[in-house]
């Protein structure tokens, strides 16, 4: 932990195009913006930040005037007092400069191989070829894929299911996401196809967030993960669910709490992507290493080949605060 003292901050707004359209239920992703943070501790060591807007979203003028509302300097007690008034976006900020602060970052660890996100439509079916080919060799026969479901017709959807599950390894795991965008009879239908594939690892937000009796009973009758959900659970609710939570930790707060239960073992966590620069990155995926060492180890959602590149997207931090310059 740094020496006592007040806390410079700095921030940096940034903005960056997706090399691809990503289609979901929800609409299609382009871009995405938000704050870079430096903290600065009265010794010198530096905490960085990355306050991202909500998916879908571009960081709003809310965003922007609590950022300009945070004072320049501030003691550590008083940040502290002052995260839960904060948007979840500068919480998380904040919450991941301090925790390198007190020593988060001493050894930064790198996220196991990622699951591939598979596009929306038959251009999964393309996608999938280049990932078997890119793949043959390594870990070919045991990768695991996520394809963006219910964005286009549901009948379409179901033939390309059924190509899919052709091409698909014997030893490959399945991620449907659904982003909350199948009706209940919709969500039992793809169920009555999937309950017994053992290639399926989980359905992702199948039903709206706020249908919890449904997704429990769905839930019943197959794995399903929650996603969208988990901002509208209390965190008994969240606790109480049976399956996988996807936890995107840049859509959050601050970071710290889900940082230390993961060190602590805390199980049927898989950590995702909400499209950070380096500076996100680098704690997304040192999460994910941890996530990994504990009960219940899974593949996180890094989207790899989504990600634009360049020096804001580097893992040295200091690199990626001057690309937003």
């Amino acid at each position: 932990m740094s020496e006592a003292g007040p806390l410079q901050l700095s921030w940096r707004p940034y903005r960056f195009e997706l090399p691809r359209r990503l289609i979901t239920s929800r609409g299609a992703l382009v871009e995405r913006s938000g704050w870079l943070l430096r903290l600065t501790a009265a010794d010198g060591a530096c905490g960085w930040g990355e306050a991202a807007a909500p998916l879908l979203m571009p960081a709003s003028q809310e965003l922007a005037s609590a950022v300009e509302a945070l004072p320049p300097a501030l003691e550590r007690e008083e940040l502290e007092r002052q995260m839960g008034q904060l948007p979840a976006a500068l919480a998380c900020a904040v919450g991941m400069a301090l925790a390198e602060l007190d020593g988060a970052g001493g050894s930064w660890q790198l996220s196991p191989l990622s699951a591939w996100l598979l596009p929306a439509g038959e251009a999964a079916l393309t996608e999938l070829e280049r990932v078997l080919a890119s793949a043959a060799g390594s870990a070919g026969s045991s990768i695991t894929v996520k394809w963006k479901v219910a964005a286009l017709p549901d009948a379409e959807e179901r033939a390309v299911l059924e190509a899919l599950l052709q091409r698909l390894p014997a030893s490959a795991r399945l991620r449907l996401d659904a982003n909350g965008g199948w009706d209940v009879a919709t969500a039992h239908r793809w169920a009555d196809r999937l309950v017994d594939e053992p290639r399926l690892q989980w359905l992702e937000q199948p039903l709206a967030p706020l249908e919890l009796a449904e997704l429990e009973r769905l839930g019943a009758r197959l794995p399903v993960a929650l996603d969208e959900s988990l901002p509208h659970l209390q965190p008994q609710q969240r606790d109480a669910w049976p399956g996988w939570l996807v936890r995107r930790p840049l859509q959050e707060g601050d970071p710290r709490p889900l940082l230390q239960q993961l060190q602590a073992g805390l199980p049927r966590q898989m950590i995702s992507t909400a499209f950070e620069t380096g500076i996100g990155q680098r704690f997304v995926e040192h999460l994910a290493a941890l996530q990994a060492q504990g009960p219940t180890p899974a593949a996180p959602g890094l989207a790899p080949g989504w990600q634009p590149e360049g020096p804001l997207f580097a893992l040295d931090p200091a690199r990626v605060w001057e690309a937003a310059a």
